[in-house]
């Protein structure tokens, strides 16, 4: 039995994350270097669903300390 993995929109088409430019807020956040194979997965859906959206806009955000 063939196992089926990843991302998928509403139509059934795979969506790659690397295909995907992350917003300039999730390069200043804190999960963007998170390990946790969970946090990706949730920031993956958050950046999918606002594609076409003018403005991102992330409840997830945490800043990173800037050095």
């Amino acid at each position: 039995m063939e196992e089926i993995s990843g991302y998928f929109d509403d139509d059934g088409n795979e969506l790659n994350p690397n295909f995907y430019p992350k917003p300039s807020l999730c390069l200043s956040c804190k999960s963007n270097e998170a390990e946790d194979e969970f946090e990706e997965i949730l920031c993956n859906l958050t950046r999918f669903d606002q594609v076409d959206e003018k403005e991102f806009k992330c409840f997830a955000y945490r800043q990173k300390k800037m050095p």
